[in-house]
């Protein structure tokens, strides 16, 4: 069977939807909304808003808004997103992981960051990390194949090997010796620290909630093993005269392009704590989810593996004749974007739509909801990769934004699409995967968009 052949099969004309949160009742209390984002925030969103251009409400008393048309989110996000800054909530949660590094940093500090790592993170820099990928990748698979006559965990497969991923192209070394204390940073953070409590959304950042007496201890550790890890790679030195082999190289060579400056000690490990865990638990995720949907729909895991038979998949330049594999990136990216929610506050008064906006009101775009707004897509609960094959028509940069849009865009979207795609065709190419049991596997808003448990697959070498 023909990739092109596979494409033109009941995919398209029985696309899978699967399954699915249901929508929040209309009805729901304010109370029981914000019990509900305790335990998932894409619960507690309601039929509406899935299918209205803006949603507006109260929020602890200030104006809400959600924005569902790619005219008003590029309003937030391109025309004046120095207007638009991030909530206090959403500081407090990522501060504990993220330091004062580009993830919440604003201003002038941010635009310093954004500058010197920028280089670090173009196509070719990229390129030059992709034989980690690919080791870290190899690996993986053998560690599957030599344990697949029983039930395979996948999500934990794809955790474990985008966190040696991580650790290769941050550092050049093998995660073995620090993967299980990372893996119980990343357990512990998404358990107790990225819930947002009832005071976390109520107080003033320059008051501390309760919660945040936790943050900031979890802080000093998780900053002390970050720094153990970069004693670890100085201590390794380099070549002077060698290129960069890795992104602590080039992030320790970054300089300003206006200034000259380059990242003092705190600030470097600020990033490195960053890239390591916001990169490989994305990444991780998405792979999950996009096996998951593959094992839901074997026409669609044929024609991947169709696409990828016959030829070895050894370097970024592959990229380009993995179209179907892409594909099904960006399709499992639409239906299970990472972020699910982005959260702003307006730092000065506005007008979004015609509708006015007041200092600290707040405004929230949500990939869950814009990659499945009615208005926005042909059957949009479905799975159906072929509409971003080349030739489709594509869809509206600021209606599809898994990884963002403006100025803040993430900076590793390169790196994730080229780590993602990589993966997902040596895995589809080396095994047939399908799940044991048929329990639907829901997806939940904590973090990143995680599954409700992690089900039991069935891998066979192909």
């Amino acid at each position: 069977m023909s990739l092109a052949d596979a494409c033109d099969m009941p995919v398209e004309r029985h696309p899978l939807v699967p399954p699915r949160p249901a929508p929040a009742p209309e009805t729901m209390t304010a109370l029981g909304r914000m019990t509900a984002m305790r335990e998932s925030v894409i619960a507690a969103w309601g039929q509406r808003a899935y299918e209205e251009d803006i949603i507006q409400g109260r929020f602890f008393g200030r104006s809400s808004f959600i924005l569902n048309t790619p005219d008003a989110i590029r309003h937030v996000l391109v025309d004046n997103y120095e207007n638009y800054t991030r909530t206090p909530s959403g500081i407090r949660v990522l501060r504990p992981v993220a330091g004062d590094g580009l993830l919440i940093s604003e201003g002038r500090a941010w635009k310093h960051q954004r500058r010197t790592l920028a280089p670090a993170f173009t196509p070719r820099a990229v390129a030059t990390l992709v034989p980690h990928m690919l080791a870290a990748t190899d690996e993986a698979i053998s560690k599957i194949a030599a344990s697949c006559t029983e039930p395979v965990d996948l999500r934990e497969a794809m955790q474990r090997m985008t966190l040696e991923i991580a650790g290769r192209t941050m550092f050049s070394f093998e995660m073995g010796g620090h993967g299980a204390t990372l893996r119980d940073f990343v357990m512990e953070y998404g358990a107790r620290m990225a819930r947002p409590h009832f005071l976390d959304l109520l107080l003033p950042l320059s008051w501390p909630s309760p919660q945040d007496f936790s943050r900031a201890r979890f802080r000093k550790r998780w900053t002390a093993f970050v720094g153990t890890l970069m004693a670890e790679r100085r201590a390794a030195g380099k070549n002077q005269d060698a290129p960069p082999r890795d992104l602590f190289d080039l992030m320790v060579a970054a300089r300003d392009p206006e200034t000259g400056e380059a990242f003092s000690d705190e600030q470097l490990g600020d990033q490195v704590a960053t890239m390591i865990l916001a990169g490989h638990e994305t990444t991780a995720t998405a792979l999950f989810w996009s096996l998951y949907l593959l094992s839901l729909d074997p026409a669609s895991q044929e024609a991947l593996a169709a696409e990828v038979a016959g030829a070895t998949v050894n370097g970024a330049q592959d990229i380009e004749r993995l179209k179907f594999t892409r594909a099904v990136v960006d399709e499992t990216m639409r239906l299970y974007p990472s972020v699910f929610v982005i959260a702003r506050a307006a730092a000065a008064p506005d007008t979004i739509a015609g509708l006015p906006v007041r200092k600290r009101d707040v405004v929230l775009i949500a990939p869950w909801l814009l990659h499945r707004h009615e208005k926005l897509w042909r059957d949009p609960n479905a799975f159906i990769p072929a509409r971003f094959m080349p030739g489709g028509s594509a869809p509206d940069r600021f209606a599809y934004m898994p990884f963002g849009a403006g100025a803040r865009v993430c900076i590793g979207a390169h790196f994730a699409l080229v780590e993602a795609t990589l993966a997902l065709a040596k895995i589809i190419g080396a095994f047939r995967v399908g799940l044991i049991d048929r329990e639907p596997v829901i997806p939940v808003g904590v973090v990143t968009t995680q599954p409700n448990r992690s089900p039991m697959f069935r891998v066979t070498p192909r």
